[in-house]
């Protein structure tokens, strides 16, 4: 019973307000994934001698912007793949296979790079790195979580288009992204950490 209530009260607000209805919920579950990334790393990933581990909520707060941000966007996405590439035509009831895949090559050729490209870059930005240090993230990051991607997401999205109602494409998404969020978030801090030891040791150097 209480799904069902959730489920209702989630269908109604996107039908009030979808933008912000998609915006809340893909920001809280990006935000959920850095939590159980930072979890993982504060527990089984910490280093011997670095004292106790420090949860870093401004990380969190980063994840949780992207995802409001990116959501609505991915929202049109959506729609516009439905419009462009109907799953059913009016004259037979029949899946049409052909506009499934169609649909899951576009969002794996056009959406994905956008996406990740929008993630690098905006996380460079809220996290104040320079120029240099964001185009190191793209060069070090980007090639290896695209590929990573393609080897990931093409099934996930073949059961999100086939199966999820346009309102619950975004969170079907966003769920399964919970981990994929947790495979970005310990990527990009492990790419924080060579960046800033980095600086350290240009600043040592310097004296």
């Amino acid at each position: 019973m209480a799904n069902i209530a959730v489920a209702r009260a989630y269908q109604a607000s996107f039908q009030a307000r979808p933008n912000t209805t998609l915006a809340v919920t893909g920001g809280t579950l990006n935000a959920l994934g850095d939590f159980v990334a930072q979890t993982y790393q504060n527990t089984y990933g910490k280093q011997p001698h670095t004292g106790p581990a420090r949860y870093d909520l401004d990380r969190t707060l980063r994840f949780f912007c992207f995802g409001f941000a990116i959501s609505p966007l991915i929202g049109r996405w959506n729609v516009f793949l439905e419009r462009h590439f109907p799953l059913r035509t009016s004259s037979s009831g029949s899946v049409s296979l052909k506009a499934l895949f169609t649909r899951v090559a576009a969002d794996q050729i056009v959406m994905a790079p956008i996406g990740l490209s929008l993630f690098l870059g905006s996380m460079g930005v809220m996290e104040g790195r320079s120029i240099p240090q964001i185009k190191q993230k793209f060069s070090d990051l980007y090639a290896p979580a695209l590929i990573t991607n393609w080897q990931v997401w093409p099934i996930a999205q073949l059961v999100n288009f086939r199966f999820m109602p346009l309102p619950y494409r975004v969170p079907f998404q966003s769920t399964c992204g919970v981990f994929w969020t947790l495979y970005l978030s310990i990527l990009n801090s492990k790419e924080d950490i060579k960046q800033d030891r980095q600086v350290e040791m240009h600043k040592t150097l310097a004296q």
